[in-house]
């Protein structure tokens, strides 16, 4: 029998292990309901934009309605992972946006969410990466992003490999830059409250309402045309390097005195 301070940990573990389950038996139908896809999409769209419109911006953040390298436009926006929740909130409508979404089954209502605010998805993943070729359905997806960028619209992505090294730039967005000849913009957003889900491999962190929001734009990274590995890897340290500072910044501002 396990002794008196042993049970309410162990009951804890079981109701998490029990909530585990539940989500593994209703993921799949709730995936296959078109009502209920719906209804989730909503909700967290609407749920995105209240934390947004109760988040105002700090001085000292970036407006992207009056991005200042709006000129230099159409960019290829990079960001970490576990840090875009808020991204298509603070992404400008009347600007075309097109996002790579993961190809799992779990994305499929991040997909949809992103396309509530008019961005449009496209189903992807960097994956790993040996040199210049990427698998996992990243080649697609990068050839996509190559035209969307190409008709003159703005491209998302995710900088960094899922569930690889978090906060370290994959040879993807640096591969995407080369090939479409469009900069790479490090982009960073911070809320001043937020909750951090310290288990997940990328540490995602869930912005919560009635705060305060920052948004960090480094200055724009450029990849030659005729870049060479070398020169490929030594961008792609350039990014990592760029994203961790606009990760400070935007942190810095919002967690600074008010």
């Amino acid at each position: 029998m396990a002794p008196p301070a042993a049970r309410p940990a162990a009951k804890k573990k079981r109701a998490k292990k029990a909530s585990k389950t539940f989500w593994r038996r209703i993921r799949e139908p709730l995936a296959q309901s078109r009502f209920a896809k719906a209804a989730i999409t909503n909700l967290f769209a609407y749920g995105l934009s209240f934390i947004r419109r109760t988040n105002p911006l700090v001085d000292g953040s970036v407006d992207l309605a009056n991005y200042a390298y709006a000129d230099s436009e159409p960019l290829v926006f990079g960001m970490w992972h576990g840090q875009h929740l808020l991204a298509p909130t603070v992404y400008p409508n009347k600007r075309g946006l097109v996002a790579m979404v993961s190809r799992s089954a779990d994305a499929e209502l991040n997909a949809q969410v992103v396309e509530k605010f008019g961005i449009e998805a496209v189903r992807g993943s960097g994956g790993r990466e040996s040199k210049s070729r990427l698998e996992k359905g990243g080649a697609t997806a990068l050839i996509a992003l190559k035209k969307a960028l190409d008709a003159g619209k703005n491209v998302a992505m995710i900088a960094d490999i899922p569930h690889g090294k978090p906060r370290e730039s994959g040879m993807g967005i640096v591969l995407l830059a080369r090939l479409s000849g469009r900069p790479i913009a490090p982009i960073a957003i911070a809320t001043s409250r937020r909750k951090v889900l310290e288990k997940t491999w990328d540490k995602t962190t869930i912005s919560l309402p009635f705060g305060r929001c920052a948004v960090i734009v480094e200055p724009l990274i450029p990849v030659p045309a005729d870049a060479d590995d070398a020169e490929m890897e030594r961008i792609r340290v350039e990014v990592t390097a760029a994203l961790n500072r606009a990760t400070e910044k935007a942190y810095g501002l919002v967690d600074g005195p008010r």
